[in-house]
């Protein structure tokens, strides 16, 4: 008899566990606990999901918030690896900016996007902006605690190669961190996707959120579901592919999970 694997059978204790999730779903809309009107059963939710991608606006809904997500989270990546490499690996710039950051990173930036509507107007560059701003922090951080951890031995290595700066972080420093910024992308792509949503609901930019501000305004509780359920696939989905990439990067390093 076959014996599964861990991985098949974490899969398969995750996905029991749905199931179990969605039948009490079911139980209590059916014996009407809560209103339907506030908790739709999920085959309603199911129906409102199909009709939603075949016949309404869910699916350029969730179009333009995958398209924020990921520029966001690419202006994030990009700006986080640099600012983190470059105060990673200078002292000086640790020491000076290290009270800053300790007193920005704390700052939800949902709280901030009122400050980004004042100074830059309901723009779509607002939105991409407070997203980027907000999913920095995570891989900067993880960059910079990449590039100060560097074995002792490789600097050393470095010195006697005499390598610049900027060679070290690149040859030496950014590869050695690449576990760590690879994890804190997964993490930047979920504040992505949060901040996408926020962003929408609060500017009127079309999108999930949008979608589901509007279906709760109108008391549309399968449509509001619905929302929530393609939220929930996109960053299952996002986490997946970094997961992927991750696997395949790392592998010659012998790191193929988190």
């Amino acid at each position: 008899m076959p014996v599964l694997s861990s991985r098949s059978l974490t899969f398969l204790g995750s996905l029991g566990f749905a199931l179990v999730c969605v039948a009490t779903w079911q139980a209590i809309s059916t014996t009407k606990v809560v209103s339907p009107i506030y908790l739709p059963a999920p085959d309603t939710t199911f129906y409102a999901l199909v009709d939603g991608f075949t016949k309404g606006a869910l699916l350029s809904a969730t179009l333009y918030t995958i398209a924020r997500m990921l520029v966001g989270w690419m202006l994030a990546c990009v700006a986080g690896i640099a600012l983190g490499a470059l105060i990673g690996s200078s002292a000086p710039a640790r020491v000076y900016l290290s009270l800053t950051l300790e007193t920005l990173r704390p700052l939800p930036t949902s709280a901030l996007i009122p400050v980004f509507i004042a100074f830059f107007g309901l723009s779509e560059g607002m939105v991409l902006g407070a997203i980027a701003v907000g999913a920095v922090w995570p891989i900067m951080l993880s960059t910079m605690n990449g590039v100060t951890t560097v074995e002792p031995l490789l600097k050393d290595v470095a010195a006697s190669l005499q390598m610049s700066r900027m060679e070290f972080v690149r040859k030496i420093a950014l590869p050695g961190a690449m576990p760590e910024i690879l994890a804190a992308a997964r993490l930047c792509l979920t504040v992505s996707l949060v901040l996408a949503v926020v962003g929408e609901m609060l500017t009127g930019r079309s999108g999930l959120g949008q979608w589901l501000l509007m279906s709760a305004r109108n008391f549309a509780g399968p449509n509001l579901f619905a929302g929530v359920v393609v939220l929930g696939l996109i960053g299952y989905l996002g986490s997946l592919s970094i997961a992927a990439i991750e696997r395949n990067m790392l592998k010659d390093g012998g790191v193929h999970e988190t």
